[in-house]
């Protein structure tokens, strides 16, 4: 009997809390609405949680000529989202960035971008362009 009630327990010492889970979904809740919103305004999504060592790239669109790399944040507030992204995130997004460019030599010629768009409940998404720069 304690062979089950030890692989119970190990199961749940590796199972997320609620409030990771909660914010996980709240997340990828987010990057859909914003990825609607992208499409909506003429952007086409190249790749959407792009994982590196440095962090991830919520999303990675195209409008033209223009390569944007997209920072989602929600929040209760549109004003709360904004005020989320840090430097230290800013910096991390250009060194990932850096490596989806590397790993996609095609789009290397596109004038870049780094964007942030805020959700929040009821409110319609919000696309701050040039959010901040690779100086960071």
């Amino acid at each position: 009997m304690t062979k089950p009630a030890k692989a119970a327990k190990t199961k749940s010492a590796r199972s997320p809390s609620p409030e990771r889970v909660a914010a996980f979904q709240t997340g990828i809740s987010a990057e859909s609405r914003a990825c609607v919103y992208l499409i909506a305004k003429g952007y086409r999504i190249l790749a959407r949680r792009f994982k590196t060592p440095y962090g991830e790239i919520d999303i990675v669109a195209r409008r033209r000529g223009l390569l944007a790399f997209v920072e989602v944040k929600a929040r209760a507030t549109l004003d709360d989202a904004a005020y989320s992204v840090t430097p230290q995130q800013q910096g991390r997004i250009v060194n990932a960035a850096q490596m989806w460019l590397a790993a996609h030599d095609d789009h290397a010629n596109l004038d870049m971008r780094f964007d942030v768009v805020l959700v929040a409940p009821k409110s319609l998404p919000r696309h701050l362009m040039a959010a901040f720069d690779a100086s960071h």
